[in-house]
């Protein structure tokens, strides 16, 4: 090999030595002053700490505070019509006219339909005749009777003939007694040849044609009136249910003002909430054999008409209520072996588990009976801080913010606490503290 190519290959092998080596010094130093830094970032950090407590961890409450909660009862329900009529010929005929439009609103006594009359025109043509004959009839009988008093009294005719002119009178009136009948009878006829509406509201599609045959032997339907405002809500109710509320009420746990008083809430199919309110009308007293369920009525205006027979409805009924309950959202409530509790908030920013008793659900809430006093704070959030050593803590309102909403507890989940995540720090608090 050339020494010429000897020397710069040396040369090339110091170069790279001595660049590498440089590289490392100055990571060195790097590495030396980002270590320092630290050291007095952390001394400065504790600086504080060592001359004064830390301040205590901020956790989310609420006030507890005393209202009345209804027990609201979510039902099905099927809407029906207040009244319904059946529009019958009563007359056998043709069907002549159908004076109504179908689907419209009708008033009591409006004509529907005209059958033809004819024949019973003529009936009644008959019977005017037959009471004008017995008119004339009783005018004679009544004057043979009058002429033959002063002559049976003056013993000028026999008592025996007086006795048949007074016969003859009184039969003359009944036959004028029939021929009124008759003739009422042939108006009555003649005026079930012009159908009329029974009562007032919305008549359906006709159930026949101008040119049927009506009445036939029988009283053929021809149309359907039903009335609409008001509208029945037919609700069912399980019979366990009705028998633990009035079990309550009678030992004083719930209030009620009655059937009178109670609120019934109409929701359509699509979830809307019906302007109108309902009324209570009744309770069946007899249990469905078959499904052990309890009929009940209620009754709902509806001036527009937007509600139809036949339409199913959901329906909250406010049948009770529990007074002096208070509400507070269901995550801030624990349950372990030996029951549900709370976290209190003292004044001082202290920490106790309070045993409390839960009667039911209230959407994302827990109605409680019994175990806390208007006025105190309740836990929500900072379980965990809690669960990890922290004495005592800075209350601040809980406003739900802090919980992301895909993890609220939904009314099925008793027990949960803080969503599905952390169940066990949050249970594990009030358990130990508890014991």
């Amino acid at each position: 090999m050339h020494p010429m190519y000897e020397a710069n290959q040396a040369a090339g092998h110091s170069s790279t030595v001595f660049r590498r080596t440089k590289s490392a010094a100055l990571g060195l130093a790097l590495i030396a002053a980002l270590g320092l830094t630290a050291c007095g970032d952390k001394k400065a950090a504790s600086g504080p700490a060592q001359q004064g407590q830390a301040q205590p961890p901020e956790v989310g409450v609420v006030t507890v505070a005393l209202q009345n909660v209804p027990i609201v009862s979510d039902l099905p329900g099927r809407l029906e019509a207040s009244r319904v009529a059946q529009v019958r010929a009563r007359a056998a005929g043709i069907v002549q006219k159908r004076t109504f439009k179908e689907g419209s609103d009708v008033k009591a006594g409006q004509q529907l339909f005209v059958i033809d009359d004819t024949p019973y025109r003529a009936n009644l043509q008959s019977a005017q005749a037959t009471l004008a004959q017995a008119d004339a009839n009783l005018a004679q009988a009544s004057s043979t009777a009058r002429r033959y008093k002063p002559l049976v009294e003056a013993n000028a005719i026999s008592k025996q003939e007086y006795d048949v002119a007074v016969a003859n009178e009184k039969a003359a009136l009944a036959q004028v007694a029939a021929g009124k009948a008759a003739v009422t009878n042939a108006n009555v006829s003649l005026g079930y040849a012009s159908v009329t509406a029974p009562i007032s509201g919305r008549i359906g599609r006709a159930l026949v044609t101008e040119g049927a045959l009506v009445g036939q032997g029988e009283a053929t339907q021809l149309a359907v009136i039903q009335q609409i405002n008001p509208m029945y809500v037919n609700i069912t109710q399980s019979s366990s249910e009705i028998l633990r509320m009035r079990e309550a009420l009678s030992k004083g746990k719930l209030a009620s003002d009655g059937a009178a008083g109670a609120r019934v809430s109409v929701y359509l199919d699509d979830g809307r909430k019906y302007p109108q309110d309902a009324r209570l009308l009744f309770t069946d007293l007899t249990v469905d054999e078959s499904t052990g369920q309890v009929s009940v009525r209620a009754e709902v205006p509806n001036p527009d008409g937007l509600l139809l027979p036949g339409m199913y409805v959901r329906v909250h009924l406010e049948q009770a209520q529990i007074e002096n309950a208070m509400v507070i959202p269901q995550q801030s409530v624990t349950r372990n072996e030996k029951g549900n509790f709370v976290m209190v908030v003292a004044d001082d920013g202290s920490v106790s588990p309070r045993p409390v008793q839960i009667s039911k659900s209230d959407g994302i809430n827990w109605v409680v009976t019994s175990g806390l006093k208007a006025g105190e704070k309740v836990m929500v959030d900072g379980l965990v801080k809690v669960g990890m050593g922290a004495k005592k803590v800075t209350p601040v309102p809980w406003t739900g913010s802090s919980q992301p909403a895909a993890q609220q507890p939904k009314p099925a989940d008793a027990g949960k606490v803080e969503g599905a995540a952390a169940p066990a720090p949050a249970a594990s608090a009030p358990a130990s503290a508890a014991k």
